[in-house]
C-alpha cells in the first residue's frame, strides 16, 4: 500500500528554518500535483504549497514568501523550503496527492516553533 513518508520536522526559534522532506513508499503513476498540508491539533488539514508535474508552485497566503516546495528530476522526493518561521506554523506537515488520496496519508512531521 502506498503512503508518503515525511521527515525533517523539529523544535526551531521563530525566525528559524527547516527543511521537510518526504517520499512515497511506492512509485504513483501519474502522479500530477503534490502538495504539503498541515494539521493543528483539533482543526482540518490545510493546504500549505503545492507543486505540479510541470513544476508550477502555488501557496497558501500564510506560506507565500516564507516557502518553497520543490521535486527532485525524478519525482519522487518532494521538499518545503520554511523559512522565517512564525509560531503559527506550529503543526504536523504531512504530503499527499491534490485532491488527498485518503489512503496515502503517513505519520507526517511535526513542526514546533518556540522560543
Amino acid at each position: 500500500q502506498v503512503q508518503f513518508v515525511e521527515s525533517g520536522g523539529g523544535l526551531v526559534q521563530p525566525g528559524g528554518s527547516l527543511r521537510l522532506s518526504c517520499a512515497a513508499t511506492q512509485i504513483i503513476n501519474n502522479v500530477r500535483i503534490v502538495a504539503w498540508y498541515c494539521q493543528v491539533s483539533g482543526k482540518q488539514r490545510e493546504l500549505v504549497a503545492s507543486i505540479t508535474s510541470g513544476g508550477f508552485t502555488d501557496y497558501s497566503d500564510s506560506a507565500k514568501g516564507r516557502f518553497t516546495i520543490s521535486s527532485d528530476n525524478a519525482k519522487t522526493t518532494w521538499s518545503l523550503q520554511m523559512n522565517n518561521l512564525k509560531s503559527e506554523d506550529t503543526a504536523v506537515y504531512y504530503c499527499n496527492l491534490v485532491p488527498p488520496a485518503e489512503t496515502f496519508w503517513g505519520q507526517g512531521t511535526q513542526v514546533t516553533v518556540s522560543s
